[in-house]
């Protein structure tokens, strides 16, 4: 199995390099990644919960699924790569806008994203990867904003940033 590379890249997302990416989230460094939120009809937001084996944030709640765009690959492709690889599903995703943040992590990494935040809608039952998904669960928007405000631990710490920016980018929409 090859060592997965992050495309580093400057504030305008324009790319940099490629490194390793544990080394990019040691050292802190920007690199461009995407966000997936999936909605049904009834405006619920499809939330996994991470594996508990993995390297930073295990068994915390997030959005429908995230990851790292490979070299040459766009981020809707990513997004839709990712979707089918931890969800089991695809669906049209749009990408919705874009963002710096910058999230520290207790084992001492930290995700520096240029993050392109992707919009889709879904109404079945997925089929997870048990390799990267403990669970998953239909949640309606303002339970979610509530829950955050009241057990933020049980959140990634990028997602309580990513959610934030989300619900404000469909208040202003609506």
């Amino acid at each position: 199995m090859s060592i997965e590379k992050v495309i580093l890249v400057d504030k305008n997302d324009q790319p940099i390099g490629l490194m390793e990416k544990m080394e990019a989230h040691e050292k802190a460094l920007l690199h461009r990644a995407f966000s997936v939120f999936v909605l049904n009809k009834k405006g619920e937001l499809m939330l996994q919960r991470r594996a508990l084996h993995k390297y930073h944030s295990p068994g915390l709640w997030t959005n429908t699924c995230c990851s790292h765009q490979r070299e040459g690959e766009t981020s809707l492709n990513a997004g839709k790569r990712r979707l089918k690889e931890e969800m089991g599903f695809e669906t049209f995703l749009e990408e919705k806008f874009s963002f710096i943040y910058k999230a520290e992590f207790d084992n001492g990494l930290t995700e520096h994203e240029f993050d392109h935040v992707l919009m889709g809608n879904y109404d079945a039952t997925p089929v997870i990867n048990t390799d990267e998904v403990v669970e998953w669960k239909w949640m309606a928007l303002e339970e979610i904003k509530k829950d955050i405000e009241n057990i933020p631990e049980m959140y990634t710490p990028w997602f309580k940033i990513i959610f934030d920016k989300f619900y404000h980018y469909l208040q202003v929409k609506s």
